[in-house]
């Protein structure tokens, strides 16, 4: 029997030929990477297999997650060769920008802390889809396809133990200002994650103009600016004594060297300040296929469980970060939190900045 033009059966038809078009010759990178065709996953693992090979730049550690991140999706996937470049979020995004510019990309996927916004600000991506941010929270997917989250960040004080003890440990930030911390305290400068995020952590609490007295208040305690090092460079500097208090530091990084026997400790104060590290797809990406299908691992529950155990903090809420990390999550500690997200962070931080500038230096 002949199908008429309007039976479901030429419908199906018409659908698949559609999808199947994906792998056509004229199927464009941008295609691919938004492609929701009932078969993607099939049509990924067969344009990933000609093409190969994958490049994750990251500002993930090594040891602990991009190498057994690697090795987890190229036992998945035996057939694509994953390789990977780690730096700093200000290293990743000029290293990406200088390829962008020459039109010679070699990322096809890149993910870390602050990255995604600053990237996407400065024109460097293009929109994807990965079925699996559906599952995300609605605040760690973007609704454009821009971005999507990979691990949560929270921002707390680090402090030593042997030099502030338990009963004087700054408990708000109203706290800080108490005198006996004049001189005392020390923060991160030169990264968006660092004292911009503090002050506009502080702005979007308490609005502009109790803000503005607050930071009047707190230049009076002559924080010392640390422009040195990575983040936990300055954890290490707590540890070591040289600063009694870090403030808007990695609140996990005092709480793994205090599982070690180190003399420090993290401390949330309220609101809590929470960004989430983003990945991105730079414009010119040369393998769309295999950066789809790593896009798709990193999200998922076996990618996420790998960030867990490396001591990161999943954005999967059916995945749950080590227990010995769990005291400084907002909601088990039952503090309020406070998401900064990526637009957020990227609106405030100029004048954030000016902010700090003015009052800070």
């Amino acid at each position: 029997m002949k199908a008429s033009k309007s039976s479901p059966f030429r419908f199906v038809l018409g659908a698949l030929a559609a999808s199947f078009a994906l792998v056509s010759a004229g199927a464009t990178a941008q295609e691919i990477l938004t492609s929701r065709a009932p078969n993607r996953e099939q049509l990924l693992i067969e344009g990933a297999r000609k093409e190969g090979q994958v490049v994750l730049y990251s500002a993930a550690i090594v040891n602990q997650a991009l190498r057994p991140m690697a090795a987890a999706f190229m036992k998945k996937y035996p057939f694509v060769k994953l390789t990977y470049w780690r730096g700093d979020t200000e290293e990743i995004v000029a290293k990406l920008s200088a390829e962008v510019r020459a039109k010679n990309v070699v990322a096809d996927l890149v993910e870390g802390t602050g990255v995604g916004e600053l990237a996407v600000e400065a024109g460097l991506t293009v929109p994807f889809t990965t079925p699996a941010a559906d599952e995300l929270p609605e605040q760690y997917r973007d609704p454009r396809g821009n971005w999507v989250s990979t691990r949560i960040s929270y921002f707390g004080i680090a402090y030593n133990t042997r030099l502030v003890p338990p009963d004087q440990v700054p408990k708000s930030y109203d706290d800080l200002l108490d005198p006996r911390w004049k001189g005392k305290l020390a923060w991160r400068i030169g990264t968006s994650s660092g004292t911009p995020l503090f002050l506009t952590g502080i702005r979007l609490a308490r609005g502009e103009e109790e803000a503005a007295r607050y930071f009047d208040k707190l230049s009076e305690q002559k924080i010392v600016n640390f422009g040195s090092g990575s983040a936990r460079t300055l954890v290490d500097r707590v540890i070591a004594g040289e600063f009694p208090i870090a403030l808007n530091i990695f609140a996990h990084h005092p709480l793994i060297s205090k599982a070690k026997g180190a003399p420090v400790n993290s401390q949330l104060l309220e609101p809590v300040n929470t960004t989430a590290g983003t990945m991105v797809v730079p414009k010119g990406v040369k393998h769309p296929h295999a950066a789809m299908l790593l896009a798709d691992f990193i999200v998922s529950k076996e990618g996420q469980e790998i960030f867990a155990k490396a001591e990161y903090f999943p954005v999967r809420t059916d995945v749950a970060p080590l227990e010995v990390l769990a005291p400084i999550v907002p909601k088990t500690a039952g503090v309020k939190e406070l998401f900064v997200s990526s637009e957020t962070l990227n609106r405030y931080t100029e004048s954030s900045q000016k902010i700090f500038e003015d009052k800070f230096r």
